[in-house]
């Protein structure tokens, strides 16, 4: 349901804004199959900006078709520049807000609709204000699934973000050889840098 608070009223726009992407259009994909204008489902983006232009004339003057044919930022190479750029600024504010204190790591792999190997990571970790967060940080794409590609990887990711296996206090994965593995699995190597990093078998895949 869109919620209608503050619409027409400045900052209220942008409050919409995030209402529609989180409470209608959460972790859908921005683009539709069929984005020409005749189309009744343009994708969450364009429907999105169609619905500001009908509930703000400032935004409407801007947009789509009142915006110069080369400023229109809704080609599909644009739409992923604003994903990638919400989802940096985002992976900036988890970094930030976990400072220097330690965390845990959970991961899983699976591989695309491509056949291509991946690996998803979050973290946990405690905030300032004493909350338990756990929060997604990256999909990496691996070569494989060997042990040591999904270290490489993960130390890679940790590398970027300036994280390290020493601050590790934890570690969840599921219950594969190559995750959990008594003597080369991932668990085992990461404990061989870092005897704090205990191992704990993810619970959802407790079920399976």
């Amino acid at each position: 349901m869109w919620k209608m608070t503050g619409v027409g009223h400045g900052a209220g726009d942008w409050q919409v804004v995030w209402y529609f992407v989180w409470d209608t259009g959460a972790w859908l994909a921005f683009r539709g199959h069929d984005e020409t204008e005749d189309s009744k489902n343009q994708g969450n983006l364009l429907g999105l900006l169609h619905f500001l232009a009908q509930h703000n004339e400032h935004f409407k003057s801007v947009i789509l078709k009142n915006a110069p044919g080369n400023l229109k930022l809704i080609a599909p190479v644009i739409q992923k520049d604003i994903v990638n750029a919400a989802a940096n600024e985002t992976t900036k504010a988890i970094i930030s807000d976990l400072g220097v204190d330690i965390f845990s790591v959970l991961i899983d792999e699976s591989h695309d609709v491509s056949i291509k190997e991946q690996m998803a990571i979050a973290i946990r970790y405690v905030d300032k204000k004493g909350h338990v967060l756990e929060l997604f940080l990256a999909i990496v794409h691996v070569s494989d699934t060997t042990v040591v590609s999904i270290k490489m990887a993960l130390e890679s990711l940790f590398c970027k973000h300036g994280l390290s296996l020493s601050r590790l206090c934890r570690q969840g994965y599921d219950g594969a050889s190559n995750m959990q593995g008594e003597f080369n699995g991932l668990k085992s190597l990461i404990l061989k840098e870092n005897e704090y990093a205990y191992y704990v078998h993810c619970f959802a895949h407790h079920f399976n």
